[in-house]
């Protein structure tokens, strides 16, 4: 960011708007560049928070996984698939050759 303080610019959303391909208009850059601001801020408090032994986790509620038993099968629908194709051999689709 050109800003000494770190802080984002107009000219920096400017650049940052024509290297995401945007439009951004003029009047809106400076805006833009307070909301940018605004953002980092709050990412910066997150920063000092304390999560000093405070193990990573996926939701609030601990919950263990539900699992299935994992079984291979054909599916069994191969009737019902096989139903509307215009042509079908051998409980197969039967396609147009593609390749000479």
């Amino acid at each position: 960011m050109s800003d000494p303080k770190g802080a984002v610019s107009a000219e920096d959303v400017k650049k940052i708007a024509r290297l995401s391909r945007l439009h951004v208009a003029e009047e809106q850059l400076a805006p833009l560049a307070d909301e940018l601001n605004g953002i980092l801020g709050w990412i910066e408090q997150l920063a000092e928070v304390d999560v000093e032994g405070v193990e990573p986790m996926t939701s609030a509620v601990d919950m263990a996984a539900p699992m299935r038993k994992d079984e291979i099968t054909d599916g069994g629908k191969r009737d019902a698939i096989l139903k509307n194709a215009p042509k079908k051999d051998d409980g197969f689709f039967v396609v147009p050759r593609s390749v000479e």
